[in-house]
């Protein structure tokens, strides 16, 4: 799991690599994130695991993998995680909106009952 973690670091999308450049290092708040987290049996776009935060990203593959999304999200959720999913094109149009929403995240507790989803477009 650890390798192929690796290797999807090594092969980001566009739109990981540009929220990748404003989540690092604590930029965001002073939040640490990490890209290609594993949680579970599931490996994580970024996760901020201080504040229980999961942020996927979704590309037009994620319309044909829906199920496999639904019990990957109730799973983090029940680990206590937040997930927050967004297009691909909604970080790279829309980058300041999609991290307010990320850092609002950062600061609220975690509720393990609220659905996951994406920004409006």
């Amino acid at each position: 799991m650890r390798r192929y973690a690796r290797s999807l670091r090594k092969s980001q999308t566009d739109a990981e690599r540009l929220l990748w450049s404003r989540l690092r290092r604590r930029q965001l708040a002073g939040f640490k994130f990490r890209r290609q987290h594993q949680v579970g049996l599931y490996i994580c776009d970024f996760a901020c695991v201080e504040a229980l935060v999961v942020v996927e990203l979704d590309g037009s593959q994620h319309a044909e993998n829906l199920d496999y999304d639904l019990r990957r999200d109730r799973f983090l959720r029940s680990a206590g995680f937040r997930v927050l999913r967004f297009w691909n094109n909604e970080v790279m149009g829309r980058t300041e909106e999609v991290l307010d929403t990320i850092h609002a995240a950062l600061n609220r507790k975690p509720d393990p009952s609220a659905p996951s989803g994406h920004l409006p477009i």
